[in-house]
């Protein structure tokens, strides 16, 4: 009965603020702040840096959790420390240590600045904050993948004559899919309702570096029903990216249940 009625209090606890969005205001409503040019401006905004920072993160974080995962050397574990690090950080000081690099005055920002690039302010700031918070997910997910895949199953490729790239591509990478695919899912969804690094270090500009959970913000004190409407589709967004994570059933299997994968696909 505790645990019950503990159950119970939490879940009312966790989705009554949540439907309260909805609640709020009727329907339509809802449905007509969302065509305001301050919605229309944060989504296209949102969508074009948060699809191009998902494909850096999985671009370059994939490699990275296969290095991790498969490989033993010499301050491993201080790189996974680090890959960990910005899921700890405070958002605020993700974007503060972004600025001081990337800034006009930062490290890296003043030769950018002299070669014509500038970064901060603008929407390459906002992918990197991104890139910057959310990648962290995907490379630990991906680290977690590729480490249950059954070694056996990767070193029979490379006794076929599979070279590296064709073992992880044709061995390793299948059987972890299911668990990258988790960890693109949470990375995707972290990236859109990134806020605190971006404010930071890439300010609230509305059509150029405002996303949603930015003008949720701006919006709170001018249009509190606009805000409630760009926070009701951050939470129908959110909802569809994570819910098919957990209801499809492969996607929840283990690398090592898959036995139609196997090393011998590697030298075909």
């Amino acid at each position: 009965m505790i645990l019950f009625l503990a159950t119970c209090t939490t879940l009312a606890f966790l989705v009554v603020p949540i439907a309260a969005i909805f609640l709020r205001i009727p329907p339509g409503d809802l449905f007509a702040a969302l065509g305001s040019d301050v919605a229309r401006d944060a989504l296209i905004v949102t969508f074009e840096t948060t699809v191009v920072a998902q494909a850096l993160i999985i671009a370059f974080g994939t490699p990275t959790a296969y290095l991790l995962a498969t490989r033993t050397f010499p301050g491993r574990n201080l790189a996974i420390t680090l890959v960990e690090l910005p899921l700890v950080l405070p958002p605020a000081v993700a974007g503060i240590g972004l600025l001081v690099t990337f800034g006009r005055l930062g490290l890296l920002g003043s030769s950018l600045s002299a070669l014509g690039v500038e970064v901060a302010f603008t929407k390459i700031a906002v992918v990197l904050a991104v890139v910057f918070v959310a990648g962290p997910f995907y490379i630990r997910t991906g680290v977690a993948s590729f480490g249950e895949v059954d070694s056996t199953l990767t070193d029979a490729a490379r006794t076929l004559g599979a070279g590296p790239a064709r073992t992880f591509g044709r061995v390793a990478l299948p059987l972890a899919l299911s668990g990258l695919t988790a960890g693109a899912a949470l990375s995707f969804a972290r990236g859109i309702g990134e806020f605190g690094a971006t404010i930071m270090f890439a300010g609230s500009l509305q059509g150029v570096t405002q996303t949603l959970s930015l003008a949720v913000y701006e919006q709170f004190d001018v249009d509190f029903d606009t805000a409630l409407a760009i926070g009701a589709l951050l939470v129908v967004v959110s909802a569809a990216v994570l819910l098919p994570v957990k209801l499809i059933p492969s996607w929840r299997r283990s690398p090592s249940l898959f036995p139609t994968v196997s090393a011998t696909s590697a030298s075909s």
